[in-house]
Formats: structure tokens, sequence, C-alpha cells
């Protein structure tokens, strides 16, 4: 039986905070045993004078965390869901995918506007082109400037008065505690990304007693859901941050999944809808994936490209 647990971490506070939420949960089923947490330095964590589109996206936030797991030096990692590429590195799985935070996306400003009363022609920050592009279909008249920085430097951005409006995922504004004047943006305006608001917990292939750990950790309908987006984003070649915004959700046995592909200027958006079997989730996302690049995601992909 395994005495000693090393969790492997990104070292912002979200993470740490993510970090311990599931070393808590462990701790709980396992009062015996000893759990550490080691922070990584991941590539995105130490460029942050570049956007994101212009270094590449595999793995950003999440290679040096895998190929720490990999060499043994830690027994567990703790990932964003939605920052882990749809292709896993060779020797690694997901082992389990937590019960999501709330998956939508929030626009924070001084005056706590939402994306219709948002002054004309405001500077609004992000370093998502699947925001970028959403926000100019719905208002092509934002100044949207580039924002790199963990959760809390973006915040003191805005506070500084660099941007007149930030666009952030409400799930790591939760775990935090930060209590900001904001407006929720509906998922029937805003898609968010693929497992946006779930932590992909990821062990070696080998790792069955770690394995069996993980297993008290996993929400099978999140799991589900997380599938069906990563299929998708999978199916259209896209990384994790591309123009693309999906999510799913269940109602008894069905699953339905919506996603968008969306330009960067905001002048074109393609979006479509499928349901089925929740036992079919990996199909039903490809199949989506599939109708997405026929009805022209695939000419607005290439472009980006």
């Amino acid at each position: 039986m395994l005495k000693t647990l090393i969790i492997g971490s990104r070292a912002s506070s979200l993470a740490l905070v993510q970090a311990n939420l599931i070393k808590d949960l462990l701790k709980k089923r396992y009062p015996g045993l000893a759990i550490e947490i080691k922070t990584i330095k991941t590539s995105g964590d130490k460029i942050l004078d570049v956007a994101l589109d212009k270094i590449g996206d595999k793995g950003l936030f999440t290679k040096e965390i895998e190929e720490a797991l990999l060499a043994g030096q830690i027994d567990l990692a703790v990932h964003s869901l939605k920052d882990l590429p749809v292709e896993i590195a060779t020797g690694l799985k997901i082992a389990a995918v937590t019960k999501r935070e709330d998956l939508r996306d929030i626009l924070v400003s001084p005056q706590g506007y939402d994306l219709k009363s948002l002054t004309q022609k405001s500077r609004v920050g992000t370093s998502s082109l699947r925001r970028r592009a959403q926000l100019l279909h719905l208002r092509p008249d934002l100044q949207i400037m580039d924002l790199r920085g963990n959760l809390d430097t973006r915040i003191q951005k805005l506070n500084d008065g660099l941007y007149d409006a930030i666009v952030l995922a409400f799930a790591g504004v939760k775990r935090l505690g930060f209590k900001l004047s904001m407006s929720v943006i509906p998922l029937e305006e805003f898609l968010p990304q693929a497992a946006q608001g779930a932590l992909g917990i990821q062990i070696r292939q080998d790792g069955t007693d770690i394995e069996e750990m993980a297993k008290i950790l996993d929400d099978t309908p999140t799991h589900l859901c997380c599938d069906a987006e990563r299929a998708v984003l999978f199916g259209l070649g896209g990384g994790c941050h591309a123009p693309i915004g999906v999510y799913a959700q269940l109602e008894d046995d069905k699953i339905i999944i919506n996603a968008g592909v969306f330009s960067l200027n905001g002048g074109v958006a393609v979006k479509d809808s499928i349901s089925g079997d929740k036992k079919d989730v990996n199909n039903l996302g490809l199949t989506l994936a599939d109708r997405l690049l026929n009805r022209g995601a695939k000419q607005i992909l290439e472009a980006i490209e």
C-alpha cells in the first residue's frame, strides 16, 4: 500500500486551491496517507509577454507536469481539464474527472456591465481566441486586447484601469472566492471551452494502486460530458486555444452537445448541436465535429492556421 502520494500542480493560486481540494478529498478517504503537493512551472507560466496563439497550445500549461509524472517525480497530476490536450501523452491517462464547477464565462467590469450594456468601443481583455471571436461576433464594436497572467494578476490589471472589462471563467473565480462586480454570460450567447470548470486527474498507465485511489474523485456525469466535448475538439483538430466553444449536458440517458466555431473577426459563426445515447458520447462528438467542418468550420480553422 502506498504510504506517500505526491501531487503535481502549477504554482498559481488557483492551481494550488485545486490541488489542495484533491488532497483534502483523498485525505478524507485515506487518512493514513501522507500527501505532498509539488509545484511545477509550465511554459505558459514562464512566457507572459506573448499572446497564447503565438506560442502554440500543445500542453502549454501541462507539458512539464506530464514530464514529471512520466519521470516518477510525482504520482498524480491535477490539471484544469480545459488545458489538457485531447491527445494524451503516451504512458499517461486520465484516471478521474471531478464534479464540474460552473462552466460559464463572466464579464467583469467596475460598473457590473453585461455584454449588452457595455459601452461602445470598450477595451475588453482576454487571452483566449475563443472569447475574442465570440465577443466580436456579439459586439463587433469592442476593442479586444490581449490579457495574460494568473487570475489575480488579470483582475489587478482591470483595477489599474488598463481595461474597461475582462472575461474570465466563472469556475476559477468561484474556487478562489473572489467577490467581483460581474455579469454571468448565458451559455446560449457564449459557448465555453471544452471541459471548462472540471479538473482532470492524470496518472501513469501503470499506476494501478493510484488509479484505485483516484476513483473516489470521479464524477460520472461530468466525465461523460467532458469526454463528449473533448471528442468534438479532437474531431475538429483544434487545440485548447482555438476559437471553438462546446458544452454537453445530460438529460436522463440522453446527452446533448452544443458546439460552435468562430472566425477571429467574429464575422462568421458555425454552430450546431447533436443528441443521442450517453453511452455513445465519443461517436456523437466526432459526428458533430464532422458536421461543423462540412458547414464551414474547416475553412475558418484553416484560415487561422
